[in-house]
């Protein structure tokens, strides 16, 4: 049986944008089906969301629109954990910036959650030091 114009309208007549929290739950959930090795390389690695970043990221960052920014580590990577002393230090972040989120799930065909763990995945990836391709891969094994 498909599903016509009317279904898929009546489907989305009464759905509601998804929440900060529901965005949190999103994060959760892709975070919690990657591999093991790959979340151990995190460590106390805290993940936030909001609805955009702030002026100060975008300015740091030379972004002309809050919309072009759709994820962000903040912090120490792997790689230069050394060179910094302990105190202090505020403990790493990954955002997630669930409004330009929703304009690019708008634009484009992959479903919410699947976004979601591509960006929660891409900046983990920066914390790590991982290449694009090594991110793809770890992608790939999530489904």
């Amino acid at each position: 049986m498909t599903e016509g114009p009317a279904d898929a309208a009546a489907l989305w007549a009464e759905r509601e944008s998804p929440s900060l929290a529901d965005f949190e739950a999103l994060a959760a959930l892709a975070f919690s089906t990657l591999p093991e090795s790959f979340k151990a390389l995190c460590g106390d690695v805290v993940i936030r969301v909001a609805d955009f970043p702030d002026e100060d990221v975008l300015e740091d960052l030379g972004l002309e629109s809050e919309f072009d920014l759709l994820g962000l580590f903040q912090g120490i990577g792997l790689a230069q954990s050394g060179a910094a002393p302990e105190t202090g230090r505020l403990p790493n972040r990954i955002w997630l910036y669930r409004r330009p989120i929703l304009d690019y799930w708008a634009e484009n065909s992959d479903p919410l959650g699947a976004l979601v763990a591509h960006v929660l995945i891409h900046e983990i990836g920066h914390h790590v030091g991982l290449s694009d391709d090594d991110m793809d891969r770890i992608e790939q094994a999530i489904g």
